[in-house]
């Protein structure tokens, strides 16, 4: 028999009468020959709640008391929502985490899922009962209760799916779907009626809030079909698959973090362990690192700017003074007025002239460029808070994604595709395994590659787009682009990777435009290799990029430039140290390869 788990978030039963709706959906679920699990999160704004509380009896509420007081939240909506199933006819039972067996580490607000038990959940819908399952809990080993954090029901919900080898995922909730931007920034954005795991976990992390990342790690690692409805109506929704909406258009969607700070250490030296001295000290206070941007060194100084959440500046700040004096650099700089405005889509990996398309765009409308990064699948940028909007309006107008791609995929349900033969085999061993686990695709070392970087570049919208416009009708292929702002000569630079073969085209191009722009100097280098680790959630697993970092200063290999995304952390180093550095993290990495 069919098995669906959906899940009814927050908004979704804030009251008696929106309880007793989603008791409804999953009844006609059941009506339609499905076995049924429904997770729920607490009752609208009943986390705020008791948070409030919390703080009103303590400054500083022990981590594990509060993971005790916020599991309530979901058990009073597990219990309402198996009595509305009763009052309407049909078999019910509520189970909190505990009670179904998912076992958590112990780090309290934001534990990871170890592994869950499905033999009581089989049982119960074995005898005909629709499962009310808890989001956000779970238990440890010495059986405290654990919440998972942000996005905790989400993640829930896919987990669950993957263990009991659903046929889909329906998460509900108070937008009918996925949306090539924030309809509520711009009303032109379209409804997308598919979206791949890669582009859903690049757009999650940066700002799209339909779906959390971890939950979207875990869908495609187990291959967890997801579909995004409406819990207010019964439109079609959108599928969180494998395959992206279109394979012609090379962007899916874009996004705007306007939560952003951004942070630049000023001339560090340029030797081998110095982006390790920063940044461990930055986890060590448990700091989320976004965009990291290290360019290439000049004077044997190189400067890394980095984003971190608004609210972790102070945090941050403190983390990096401290490492400033450790590393011997020059000096920092700070802003908190920026926005990260973003595209993302699979088709950009083998379509060329998306970046420059994007600059171009932002150069039309007089937009200041301050930091760039790029990856296979993603092009960010980083912009003045006051011209957000206009940005992102910009680039969404500009690759056109209010129109349908001509190509659309058909997604096809489980009972009616060619199943991964590799996933039943995965699932069947979920039990044994760390389900959160760092999980990594691939260790590679990519040679035959040059850099390009203009140094003193003037700080004026418009240059990327005339950088990339000339690069692109010299025939150059752009691999990596970094660009970093408040250089330590009061310069910006950009960097970018090309080709070793077409080096000498491309510095022609660039050199046409330095007499315009007045920077101060081109320096290319053709003995350059790049490393990279791919993999699931790279984001949320901070600990592979200082441990990229920790290999490679270990091995005494420099680092020249860094790109960082959801799927890859790129390192550029000496051509040299290629060989060495690739050795140096597979054998970091080794336990984490799949």
């Amino acid at each position: 028999m069919p098995l669906i788990v959906q899940k009814f978030g927050g908004t979704s039963v804030a009251d008696p009468e929106k309880i007793l709706a989603a008791a409804r959906k999953a009844i006609r679920a059941h009506q339609e020959g499905n076995q049924v699990i429904v997770v729920v999160s607490a009752m609208g704004h009943n986390t705020d709640l008791l948070i409030d509380l919390a703080h009103q009896v303590s400054d500083d509420p022990p981590a594990r008391e509060m993971d005790m007081l916020l599991s309530t939240g979901e058990q009073v909506s597990v219990a309402l929502m198996a009595m509305a199933v009763h009052n309407l006819g049909y078999k019910a039972v509520s189970l909190t985490g505990a009670q179904i067996g998912i076992h958590t580490d112990s780090s309290y607000t934001k534990a990871r899922i170890r592994s869950i038990a499905t033999e009581r959940m089989s049982q119960l819908l074995n005898d005909g009962n629709i499962v009310i399952a808890a989001g956000f809990q779970g238990i440890d080993d010495q059986l405290n209760i654990t919440t998972l954090g942000r996005g905790g029901s989400d993640t829930t919900a896919v987990a669950l799916a993957a263990v009991m080898h659903a046929d889909a995922c329906e998460i509900h909730t108070d937008v009918d779907g996925v949306y090539t931007t924030d309809p509520r920034l711009l009303p032109e954005a379209r409804h997308m009626s598919l979206i791949s795991y890669d582009e859903m976990l690049e757009l999650a992390s940066l700002g799209a809030g339909v779906m959390h990342n971890r939950s979207i790690e875990f869908a495609k690692k187990f291959g967890v079909p997801i579909h995004v409805r409406s819990s207010f109506s019964d439109t079609l929704g959108t599928m969180i698959i494998s395959e992206p909406e279109s394979k012609s258009v090379p962007v899916c969607g874009a996004a705007m973090n306007k939560s952003e700070a951004r942070i630049t250490i000023q001339g560090v030296p340029d030797s081998p362990g110095n982006s390790y001295q920063i940044f461990k000290r930055i986890a060590d206070r448990k700091i989320t690192v976004d965009m990291i941007v290290q360019n290439v060194g000049q004077e044997n100084r190189a400067d890394i700017s980095f984003t971190v959440p608004q609210d972790e500046l102070a945090k941050a700040l403190a983390a990096v003074k401290e490492a400033k004096e450790v590393v011997g650099a020059t000096g920092i700089t700070s802003d908190d007025k920026v926005t990260k405005v973003s595209v993302v889509g699979l088709g950009m990996a083998h379509q060329t002239g998306v970046a420059q398309k994007m600059f171009r765009a932002l150069a039309n409308e007089s937009i200041n460029i301050q930091m760039i990064t790029t990856s296979e699948i993603k092009i960010s940028v980083l912009v003045e808070r006051g011209q957000s909007l206009p940005a992102l309006r910009a680039v969404h107008q500009s690759f056109e994604l209010h129109r349908k791609p001509d190509d659309l995929t058909e997604w096809k349900p489980r009972s009616q595709r060619q199943e991964n033969p590799n996933i039943q085999d995965v699932v069947e061993r979920l039990h044994m395994l760390d389900m959160e686990q760092l999980t990594l695709s691939d260790i590679s070392l990519t040679g035959d590659q040059a850099s390009v970087t203009l140094v003193g570049v003037p700080d004026q919208p418009g240059l990327a787009a005339e950088v990339f416009d000339v690069v692109a009708a010299a025939g150059v292929f752009v691999d990596m682009i970094v660009q970093s702002c408040d250089g330590f000569n009061g310069d910006t630079s950009i960097s970018f990777t090309v080709p070793k073969d077409q080096l000498a085209n491309c510095v022609k191009a660039v050199e046409s435009l330095k007499s315009r722009y007045s920077f101060r100097r081109i320096v290319s280098n053709d003995s350059i290799a790049k490393l990279s680790v791919s993999g699931i959630g790279l984001r949320s697993h901070t600990s592979v990029a200082i441990g990229m970092f920790d290999a490679l200063a270990q091995a005494n290999i420099n680092v020249q430039m860094i790109s960082t995304s959801e799927l890859r952390v790129n390192v550029v180093v000496a051509a040299k140290d290629g060989a060495k550095g690739l050795a140096a993290l597979q054998d970091k990495f080794k336990d984490n390869l799949r």
